[in-house]
C-alpha cells in the first residue's frame, strides 16, 4: 500500500524550501502524491489549504490527517517518522553534525535576504537575467562565500561525513550566484556542481518541466 503522504508546494515549483521537502522525500525513496498551489492566484490564502496552513505559507507535508509547515521541520519528521536503516538517512546521525546541519538551515533561512531577493530562484531555475549586485546583495554574496568556505574544505564533497539535506539547501543558495556568473571560487562551484547532479535534485529540476 502507498504511503499516504502528500506534498504541498508552489505551482512554479520555484521555492528552495518547497525543493528541500521534495528531496528529502525522494531520497527516502517514499512515495508521495504532489499538489501544487498557485501562488500568483492567491490560493495559499483561501480555504481549505488555510486549514492545512494557517500561515499560507508551503511547502506543506500531509501525513494521513497531520499537516505540518516550514522545511526543516517537515525534514525532521520524516526522518523520525521514517528513519535509518529501513529509509535512507537526509539528517546526520551524529549528534554535533546534526546541530550543526540545524545551524546551517537555520542560517540559510533567515540571513542573506538581500541575495535571495537579488538573485531569486527564477535565475536558478528560470534562467532570469541578472542587474548588478546592490552593495547590500554584494555583502550577502561575500557573506555566503565566506561561510561556505568555511564549511567545505579542498576536495570536501559534502558538508559531512555522508549527504544530508543541507547540501542541497547549500548548493542552491551557491547557485544564485554560480548561475549568474558571479565571482565564487572553484572549489564551491565544484560542490555546486556536484549536489545539482544528484538524482534526487535531478528529478526536482526534471519535474518542472513536465
Amino acid at each position: 500500500m502507498a504511503v499516504p503522504l502528500t506534498l504541498y508546494i508552489d505551482n512554479r515549483l520555484l521555492s528552495p524550501w518547497a525543493m528541500s521537502a521534495y528531496v528529502a522525500l525522494v531520497e527516502k525513496n517514499l512515495d508521495f502524491e504532489l499538489r501544487l498551489v498557485d501562488l500568483d492566484q492567491g490560493e495559499q490564502r483561501m480555504a481549505p489549504f488555510l486549514c492545512r496552513s494557517p500561515a499560507g505559507k508551503v511547502p506543506v507535508l500531509a501525513h494521513h490527517d497531520f499537516y505540518l509547515s516550514e522545511s526543516s521541520a517537515i525534514v525532521e519528521y520524516l526522518e523520525e517518522a521514517f528513519p535509518a536503516p529501513e529509509y535512507a538517512a537526509v539528517i546526520p546521525a551524529d549528534t554535533r553534525a546534526r546541530a550543526r546541519m540545524r545551524q546551517v538551515q537555520a542560517w540559510l533561512r533567515s540571513d542573506l535576504a538581500a541575495l535571495r531577493r537579488e538573485r531569486p530562484t527564477e535565475v536558478v531555475f528560470e534562467g532570469m537575467q541578472r542587474v548588478p549586485l546592490s552593495d547590500e546583495g554584494q555583502a550577502d554574496a561575500t557573506r555566503l562565500v565566506r561561510v561556505a568556505g568555511c564549511l567545505l574544505q579542498e576536495g570536501q564533497k559534502h558538508l559531512f561525513d555522508d549527504w544530508c539535506i543541507a547540501d542541497a539547501d547549500l548548493a542552491l543558495m551557491l547557485n544564485r550566484l554560480i548561475l549568474s556568473r558571479e565571482e565564487v571560487p572553484a572549489r564551491l562551484r565544484d560542490y555546486a556542481a556536484e549536489q545539482w547532479e544528484r538524482p534526487s535534485l535531478r528529478r526536482w529540476r526534471d519535474s518542472r518541466g513536465a
